[in-house]
């Protein structure tokens, strides 16, 4: 079994689960979305103590790609890069569609994962009953009757409840509203083989970051 070291802050807030020997031995979750630099090192810390595992005793270290929050994302992959150069362990990346996906239990009909992207538009994924997940895209909530499938449709991720009005078959997923560590530990562990060493994970951005140039001196 795999011993893994997970942890999430593309998404609102910041989570970290160790699983010792493929069982969930800890967990922490904050759900700040500032200060996510700060707090991140200190829950691991945590989550590593409460389960009884140093750094040098897991084998791969697991982190949400995104899509999500621009700083979130790049606090979580600084974060999981440099614990992979001080110990040496292997790294995978999960996207954020992936991990809130893998927490909806019924795979008998299709799944929409939607996350919030803090704009008009939302990020969404699709996962088919019986097919290979669709391309990730954004989409206004008003366009989700075009964009997706029609008829019973799970809808899971904290901007779910944005399409629930534009889709009168679909459901809310209970519990599958961010991220689970658990299930970022548990994805990243069935796709890596012991003695990989995969290339470090890069981010999954939908859209570009939101910057403005500085003005140029004596400007107008």
């Amino acid at each position: 079994m795999v011993n893994v070291l997970a942890f999430d802050c593309a998404g609102s807030g910041s989570a970290v689960a160790v699983i010792v020997s493929g069982r969930a031995a800890s967990s922490r979750f904050d759900p700040s979305p500032s200060g996510q630099a700060e707090r991140l090192i200190p829950m691991i810390e945590a989550a590593c103590a409460e389960a009884g595992a140093r750094l040098a005793d897991l084998d791969l270290i697991a982190v949400t790609i995104g899509p999500g929050s621009f700083t979130g994302i790049r606090i979580g992959l600084a974060a999981a890069r440099g614990l992979t150069l001080a110990t040496g362990l292997a790294c995978a990346g999960v996207t954020s569609f992936d991990a809130v996906a893998a927490s909806v239990a019924d795979e008998r009909r299709p799944l929409a994962v939607a996350l919030d992207s803090r704009r008009d538009e939302i990020f969404v994924q699709c996962f088919p009953a019986t097919a290979a997940p669709g391309a990730p895209v954004m989409l206004r909530p008003e366009d989700a009757a075009r964009a997706l499938p029609q008829g019973a449709l799970w809808l899971a991720g904290d901007a779910a409840a944005q399409l629930l009005p534009f889709l009168p078959h679909a459901r809310v997923a209970a519990g599958a509203l961010r991220p689970d560590p658990a299930a970022i530990a548990r994805l990243a562990a069935a796709s890596w083989r012991p003695g990989e060493r995969p290339p470090l994970p890069r981010p999954l951005y939908l859209r570009a970051p939101d910057t403005t140039l500085p003005r140029q001196s004596g400007s107008r």
